[in-house]
């Protein structure tokens, strides 16, 4: 997403989430220091991270289970303290840890948690094999959560956090310890949230995650949020291009020449039966390279776009490869 598309989404829909300068101390300790950011109705936002960066601190205070020493927390414009009850009802918070009682079935469970957020009779009904459905329980939905794998363990307690239909939903590391059938169900049901206009805070420190997920991110290391924007934003930070590679036939000298004088083009290089381009958003640039191939007497057979990723971004900022 290009910053300008962010600028739109974030003005085109209300702001769910503002926090402002998070600051929390455990003793001597400075576990937070002034983070802020805010996440809109529709937008994903990832926090990245390794494990105690203070990714699952400043959620806590988000979601009012832990007072800030300094800063503010609003939820549709509520604000947000150990004490609120109107900005939490908008909260769906899914911890790290399973929250879930294991010697109760899984629509149990629901029931149970669909009672602490106030919903009675048949909407309680409703609610639990809505979400049942959506995470892929209802066929198991009559046995007990201690004979669930550890990924149906975590998208049912994924589940627990949906019954209200919150206006912000706040996942921690929810992909932690599940199998790769069930890590990518959760991402895309992840993924569905927000095109469904949910504001959803997720916290991650699997790099891939936060590229396939997240509209924008924000970079935290030490307590500090130290970057924050879209990916192509945070890799524009680094000056880094796009490397296209071409696998082609004909007049590659011809081609190669070509693709240097398109805008967007910083180098073109031959290697084999191979031509190397160093370009600005290399994948917008892919029609115009085969035009020119065609105009220099050359046949692409292939084209392969590596993009800068959020690894590189985090190198740059921290000195240090993401850590678990």
């Amino acid at each position: 997403m290009t910053q300008q598309a962010s600028s739109s989404l974030r003005t085109r829909h209300s702001e769910v989430l503002a926090a402002t300068g998070l600051t929390k101390w455990f003793g001597e300790r400075l576990a937070v220091a002034d983070v802020g950011f805010a996440v809109a109705a529709g937008e994903t936002y990832g926090l990245l991270g390794p494990n105690g960066a203070g990714k699952t601190t400043t959620i806590r205070m988000v979601c009012g289970l832990l007072g800030p020493d300094a800063g503010t927390v609003t939820i549709g414009g509520l604000p947000m303290s150990r004490s609120s009850t109107g900005a939490k009802a908008l909260v769906g918070y899914v911890p790290q840890d399973i929250a879930l009682y294991p010697d109760l079935t899984a629509r149990e469970n629901l029931r149970f948690f669909g009672k602490l957020y106030r919903l009675r009779g048949k909407l309680l009904a409703e609610r639990v094999d809505e979400v049942l459905d959506l995470i892929g329980l209802t066929d198991r939905a009559g046995e007990k959560v201690e004979s669930f794998s550890g990924g149906m363990r975590r998208r049912l307690n994924i589940g627990a956090g949906l019954l209200h239909r919150p206006t912000l939903l706040v996942l921690d590391e929810p992909t932690v310890g599940v199998d790769p059938q069930s890590r990518h169900a959760i991402l895309e049901s992840v993924r569905n949230f927000g095109a469904a206009g949910m504001a959803v805070l997720y916290t991650t420190h699997y790099m891939e995650e936060a590229e396939r997920l997240c509209d924008r991110v924000g970079i935290i290391d030490q307590g500090r949020l130290i970057a924050e924007g879209t990916r192509r934003e945070l890799v524009a930070r680094l000056g880094e291009r796009d490397r296209i590679t071409l696998s082609a036939t004909g007049d590659l000298a011809a081609f190669a020449a070509a693709c240097r004088r398109l805008p967007g083009v910083d180098g073109a290089d031959i290697a084999g039966s191979e031509v190397h381009l160093v370009a600005h958003e290399g994948r917008k640039l892919l029609p115009s390279v085969l035009d020119a191939a065609e105009h220099a007497g050359a046949a692409v057979n292939s084209a392969e776009v590596a993009e800068p990723d959020l690894e590189a971004v985090f190198l740059h900022l921290t000195g240090t490869a993401l850590r678990e």
